[in-house]
């Protein structure tokens, strides 16, 4: 529960997740408490297999749990229809991955447009979105370029765009930085660091790199299916 006594943003409760059955039966999580309150910056780290992204992809609303609670803004994400959490991802939640997703033969304006081109808004309220995005990402200017004409760096910025344009709640992101070189890297951390702090963009990263994970706010440590370690911060160490 947040400081005000409003439901916190993101709430799990004892949340484990089994792959298979029998004696073939994997524990990816083993009863995961955690909450996020709005406005956080969190970094998820931890090992290959300590099911940080198992974690995610159910923050996500891309998997469910086996067992426990998953409450997002109060509301019961557990019970909810395959159609309902797919209502609940395309409203509330933003994608950033490794890889940017973007479209090879698409203009980076109608990259970002994609998410309301789904909500079926209309063309003149798309193109304002996009612009007004691409612009907060500091791509004013490139619109109609296609992935090929920009830079690594530039190719993120677009996705992160893309992740925001529809004002979500949370911004999920997947190794933002795992495809760029440390200059870029510490540029897209910067530009995450900075939605957050100025736009109250409540952002969960996972990530490898403790140098991008001291971007956050709040860096939570996975092990063997379990949060092993919970550290918060007044400030983010690049600050």
């Amino acid at each position: 529960m947040s400081a005000a006594g409003a439901p916190s943003l993101i709430a799990l409760h004892g949340i484990t997740k089994t792959y298979g059955s029998g004696q073939a039966a994997f524990q990816a999580l083993e009863g995961i408490d955690l909450t996020v309150e709005a406005g956080e910056f969190v970094a998820v780290m931890g090992p290959s297999g300590s099911g940080k992204s198992t974690a995610m992809n159910i923050i996500g609303c891309l998997d469910v749990p086996t067992s426990g609670q998953y409450l997002f803004q109060g509301i019961h994400v557990e019970d909810l229809a395959r159609n309902e959490r797919a209502l609940l991802r395309r409203h509330s939640l933003g994608f950033v991955f490794q890889g940017f997703n973007l479209l090879a033969r698409t203009s980076a304006q109608e990259n970002v447009e994609l998410p309301l081109l789904y909500r079926r808004a209309e063309a003149p309220i798309r193109h304002a979105a996009a612009k007004a995005a691409l612009a907060r990402v500091g791509l004013a200017g490139w619109e109609h370029h296609t992935p090929a004409e920009l830079s690594g760096g530039q190719q993120q910025r677009v996705a992160i765009a893309r992740a925001i344009v529809t004002n979500p709640a949370v911004l999920l992101a997947d190794e933002p930085t795992g495809n760029l070189d440390t200059k870029r890297g510490h540029e897209t951390m910067a530009l995450l660091e900075q939605l957050n702090r100025e736009q109250g963009i409540t952002v969960i990263m996972v990530t490898h790199e403790a140098d991008m994970a001291a971007y956050a706010r709040r860096i939570v440590s996975f092990v063997d299916g379990r949060v092993a370690r919970d550290e918060r911060r007044q400030a983010p160490a690049c600050s």
